[in-house]
């Protein structure tokens, strides 16, 4: 391939490297430059262009991105078409997320126009979900390189795939002491039950023994003969030793202990074992909690069959310190038996004009054959944010016909073109007494999930004097961001054209991050933002809601 500037008249059957626009001529960044291109350009004024030319045995950057990630793809993965040099690939089934990392570092270590990110291994996906983006940096790549990394990605097993979960039955056996609350218990269950749930998984032997070996032990040797898939005992007391209760009843009951302990804070008091077949979790104590935790990364895996060994659990330890809070006034200090479970509201901002888009509002657009600020309200909806608002301001009746029988509160902005500090204090305004916080959506973030967002709850929860809960991507700071109530006063008082940013910087010892991945920053402002994170839209029509 060859790449630089040329004149004009010579550039034609070129690719355009960059977009050039002149007066009333344009060409855009990868289109192959046509002899009225060349004309319409030297009239302009414009005397050279930088330019690209293929050379014998160049493949195409979209032909090379879909060949590579089609032979990176396993079971359960689909490949979507590619577009500007990039095929992205997503889950076809909830699972587990399994990569070969080595083989993804050979094939980016073929050449340096040859990339391939992927989501962290074994990490649990939905349906649909993006699991791994190949990008061909230049316009081309040379066949014999491809030819290579394609290498790296074929095997005897795929580099990639989706291990789909496959245990739907689970035995959850609570051990009892007399100063354990049955409303602990009762909440420990609901918190197991809602984290089984993306795995269509579900509780259907709910066991209640006392906190001694020989009974819990006869309990599990009824449910070695059930058809329980998957055994987690919550106990009553933490496990402390290997002839503690919980083991002890295991290998009683004729089952094995596989490993105690784990290199996950929290997490580290964590059990595996076997019985007649059947995996065993003997569950830490923040299993109790809604929170990520070791017992979470453990627990979906066996759920997908996917085996958890000792050298797995050992394995863990790079990466097992989970998120702490700086403002806690005691580190690791144990939370309350039934701490306060906050009360959340999300304020979704679907006012702006969409000046970017070149015509089309973007907040309306088609978008999958869904309106891009549906989305954002239904993942609300789905979410543990209650009540959702949605703050209207340019073409309100539109966004309210789009909105259709959704439960949503709908505030208008009258003074949406003052900006972005004024649907903010609409927003906020709007939020009842009597809630802690306030989740600030923006409606054009089209890979915010409900997931995502009761990541943020959880981590406002048990934040014990933390208040704003900030997502990031490797670091960065982006959407949404979570504000306690003792806030709502400054966010009232903003103005202009402003975020509320500069109220994060002012109080950074009240702030909580949390690792979300790329979905913190995609944003879509532009027609080819919204390409690159969404695919093609289109504008809604007057049947789907668009302006009439």
């Amino acid at each position: 391939m060859r790449f630089g500037p040329v004149r004009v008249e010579e550039a034609v059957g070129a690719i355009a490297a960059h977009s050039v626009r002149a007066g009333a001529a344009v060409v855009k960044k990868g289109k192959v430059i046509t002899a009225e291109d060349a004309a319409r350009l030297r009239e302009a004024g414009v005397g050279s262009i930088t330019a690209v030319w293929l050379d014998a045995g160049d493949v195409g950057e979209d032909e090379a991105a879909q060949r590579l990630a089609q032979a990176a793809a396993g079971r359960n993965t689909r490949v979507d078409r590619p577009f500007t040099g990039r095929a992205n690939l997503f889950a076809e089934e909830a699972g587990v997320f399994q990569v070969d990392k080595d083989r993804i570092d050979a094939i980016n270590g073929v050449d340096e126009a040859i990339t391939v990110a992927t989501l962290s291994a074994l990490k649990p996906v939905v349906a649909g979900e993006m699991i791994a983006t190949v990008k061909i940096i230049p316009y081309a790549v040379p066949a014999k390189q491809l030819d290579k990394a394609i290498a790296f990605a074929r095997g005897s097993r795929p580099v990639l795939e989706v291990a789909p979960y496959r245990r739907r039955r689970v035995a959850a056996v609570s051990t009892t002491l007399p100063g354990l609350k049955p409303s602990v218990v009762a909440k420990t269950l609901e918190v197991l039950r809602e984290r089984l749930a993306p795995a269509s998984a579900a509780v259907t032997h709910d066991v209640r023994v006392p906190h001694e070996a020989e009974p819990l032990a006869g309990q599990l040797e009824a449910l070695r003969h059930s058809d329980a898939e998957l055994i987690v005992i919550f106990g009553a007391s933490a496990i402390a030793d290997r002839r503690d209760v919980i083991p002890s009843a295991i290998e009683a009951a004729g089952g094995v202990v596989e490993h105690f302990g784990m290199p996950v804070d929290p997490g580290n008091l964590l059990l595996i074992a076997h019985l007649a077949g059947k995996p065993v979790i003997g569950a830490p104590g923040c299993a109790r909690s809604p929170k990520e935790n070791g017992f979470d990364w453990v627990l979906h895996r066996l759920l997908a069959d996917v085996p958890v060994t000792r050298g797995d659990i050992v394995g863990l330890g790079v990466g097992g310190l989970l998120m702490e809070i700086v403002s806690r006034p005691q580190l690791r200090a144990e939370p309350p038996t039934e701490p306060h479970a906050a009360r959340v509201a999300a304020v979704v901002l679907a006012a702006g004009q969409s000046r970017r888009m070149g015509g089309i509002n973007k907040l309306i657009a088609q978008l999958a054959g869904k309106p891009l600020v549906r989305r954002a309200a239904e993942a609300a909806l789905a979410s543990h944010a209650a009540p959702v608002i949605v703050v209207t301001g340019h073409e309100q009746e539109a966004v309210r016909r789009v909105l259709a029988g959704l439960d949503v509160t709908i505030v208008h902005n009258p003074d949406y073109a003052e900006g972005l500090s004024t649907s903010l204090r609409a927003g906020v305004a709007a939020v009842p007494e009597g809630v802690d916080g306030v989740m600030i959506c923006l409606a054009d973030m089209p890979h915010i999930t409900s997931e995502v967002m009761d990541r943020l709850i959880a981590a406002f929860a048990a934040g014990q004097g933390a208040r704003i809960v900030v997502p990031t991507a490797e670091g960065k700071r982006g959407n949404p961001v979570l504000w306690s109530r003792h806030f709502f006063e400054a966010l009232g008082a903003l103005s202009g054209d402003v975020g509320a940013r500069h109220l994060i910087g002012e109080n950074r010892e009240a702030v909580i991050e949390v690792e979300i991945g790329p979905a913190a920053m995609v944003d879509v402002d532009t027609p080819d933002a919204m390409q690159a994170a969404c695919g093609p839209m289109r504008p809604a029509t007057v049947e789907e809601g668009g302006p009439r």
